[in-house]
């Protein structure tokens, strides 16, 4: 638990969504706000991931990647949900296509509202879910 700690390995995954919390995703990891510099390191792998980073709603075509993506990430692992859509499926409650929020398909960990939230919400949502303050 200490490299989790130390040095959380991030794997972002977007769901269905007007990606409104891609783009801040994207802004948050720039070298602008340079995430590496707290240790946080985004991957391209759900195996090499000890954090779970999940925007956008459910639907039923992307449910089983959720879950495999999910399964694939090791112990221990901490699953952070960020905007709206995620948390209550937002504009999109009601429609045909959306499932129920994230939380009612994998465990979460930590919410991170707003609708996009902010960059530095999303750094601020990683490092408590850890225990630390950045």
């Amino acid at each position: 638990m200490t490299a989790l700690k130390k040095s959380p390995w991030v794997y972002y995954i977007a769901l269905a969504s007007c990606n409104g919390c891609s783009l801040e995703v994207l802004a948050a990891i720039s070298p602008l706000l340079d995430p590496e510099r707290f240790g946080i390191r985004v991957v391209e792998s759900p195996k090499h991931a000890d954090v779970l980073l999940v925007s956008g709603l459910v639907n039923p075509k992307i449910r089983e990647t959720l879950l495999t993506v999910y399964r694939q990430m090791p112990e221990p692992k901490k699953v952070i949900v960020l905007g709206s859509c995620s948390i209550s499926n937002g504009v999109f409650t009601g429609s045909y296509n959306a499932l129920e929020p994230v939380n009612k398909h994998i465990p979460v960990d930590m919410y991170i509202p707003g609708c996009p939230p902010r960059p530095q919400a999303i750094f601020h949502g990683i490092a408590r879910v850890l225990g630390e303050q950045l």
